[in-house]
């Protein structure tokens, strides 16, 4: 049977609730469809390391956020190349970005959303 998922503007404004409470800094950089959209998250710790990440689904529960793996060389210049071609190709993807204090506060953030 399949689950019934959240709308994306309710798990949008969850992420960026759940950031604040963890001491995070949450924005939008791209609105998408309210509905269906899909999700990427741009993460940052203290303004740096940046890192995307996106919600796929589990075959055995539920959504998990995975990491998209690019090159370090240059990374900002590629994850900006990256959401240029995603927007291109789903107009109706969302961007969120969060700016967090640890990666550990990141991963609370993200379990409080499953």
């Amino acid at each position: 049977m399949i689950e019934p998922r959240l709308a994306s503007h309710i798990l949008v404004s969850g992420l960026i609730r759940q950031a604040e409470a963890h001491g995070a800094f949450a924005a939008v950089l791209r609105k998408g469809d309210r509905t269906a959209g899909a999700i990427l998250l741009l993460r940052r710790e203290k303004g740096q390391n940046p890192a995307l990440f996106e919600r796929f689904p589990s075959l055995d529960g539920p959504a998990q956020w995975t990491q998209i793996t690019m090159e370090d060389i240059e990374i900002e210049q590629k994850i900006s190349d990256y959401l240029d071609r995603r927007a291109g190709r789903d107009p109706d993807i969302w961007v969120l970005e969060l700016d967090v204090p640890s990666a550990e506060r990141f991963t609370a953030i993200l379990a409080s959303m499953n």
